[in-house]
C-alpha cells in the first residue's frame, strides 16, 4: 500500500478514527526536505501494510490540521494512536532512523 494523501476535511476519519496507528507526513511541494523522505515514507507505507497507515497532508492546500497541532515547520511527521498523538518528530531523517521513530512508538 502506498501513502494516502488526506485533506482537511478526511482528516478525522482517516487519522482520529483509524483503527490502526497513523504517521501523518505534513508536507508542500515546495519543500526539499520533504520531497527527500517522500520515498522513504512510500516504502516504509509497503512495509508496514495493514499494521500502520502512512498518509501525507499538504500544508498548502490544508492549513487547518497543521495549524491545530502547531505545526511551525515542515516535514512534520506525527503518529496517532487510539485518535491521539504519540509522537512526532520534525525534519527529514533517513529510512532507518524513520522505521526505528515508528516501531518505537508504536
Amino acid at each position: 500500500m502506498a501513502t494516502q494523501a488526506v485533506s482537511d476535511a478526511e482528516f478525522d476519519s482517516e487519522v482520529r478514527q483509524s483503527a490502526t496507528p497513523v504517521v501523518v507526513d505534513f508536507w508542500a511541494e515546495w519543500c526539499g526536505p520533504c520531497r527527500q523522505i517522500g520515498p522513504a515514507l512510500e516504502e516504509l507505507a509497503a512495509e508496514y501494510d495493514g499494521k500502520v497507515k502512512i498518509v501525507k497532508v499538504n500544508v498548502d492546500e490544508n492549513p487547518e490540521s497543521p495549524a491545530a497541532l502547531g505545526v511551525r515547520g515542515i516535514p512534520a511527521l506525527f503518529l496517532f494512536k487510539d485518535g491521539e498523538v504519540v509522537s512526532n518528530k520534525i525534519g527529514a531523517a533517513p529510512k532507518a532512523a524513520l522505521k526505528a521513530w515508528i516501531d518505537d512508538s508504536i
